[in-house]
């Protein structure tokens, strides 16, 4: 079965850390760009941060750069997102989605028709 499975999601206090994790079954992460998107009720969807299989490039929001840090676990075809210094603004509902042969400068930007798989869902929640 073909499908991207986040994991880690979670409540955490004001400054703390969360680790997100996006799993992919089914098929290779090579040739793929790999981001997050999050979801806050009543919120517009809003591009997180996405990472590059050619070179590793990655590119963040920035509501999270200095914060945030994409990576990828080629071994374990997985993409990992390190969330520091989160913030009640960070609250949302953390979506890992994936495209194919797309400019990974512009993924941030793209809809939901323009990617090839979205994961379920990982709910952070940042409250004291």
């Amino acid at each position: 079965q073909v499908q991207l499975v986040e994991t880690g999601g979670g409540l955490v206090q004001p400054g703390g850390s969360l680790r997100l994790s996006c799993a992919a079954s089914g098929f290779n992460l090579d040739g793929y760009v790999i981001g997050w998107f999050r979801q806050a009720p009543g919120k517009e969807r809003e591009g997180v941060s996405c990472i590059s299989s050619s070179d590793g490039r990655t590119y963040y929001a920035n509501s999270v750069k200095g914060r945030f840090t994409i990576s990828r676990d080629n071994a374990k075809n997985t993409v990992n997102l390190q969330m520091n210094s989160l913030k009640p603004d960070d609250t949302a509902v953390y979506y890992c989605a994936a495209a194919y042969g797309v400019v990974a400068a512009t993924f941030l930007l793209r809809d939901y028709e323009g990617m090839d798989y979205w994961g379920e869902g990982a709910q952070v929640t940042v409250s004291s």
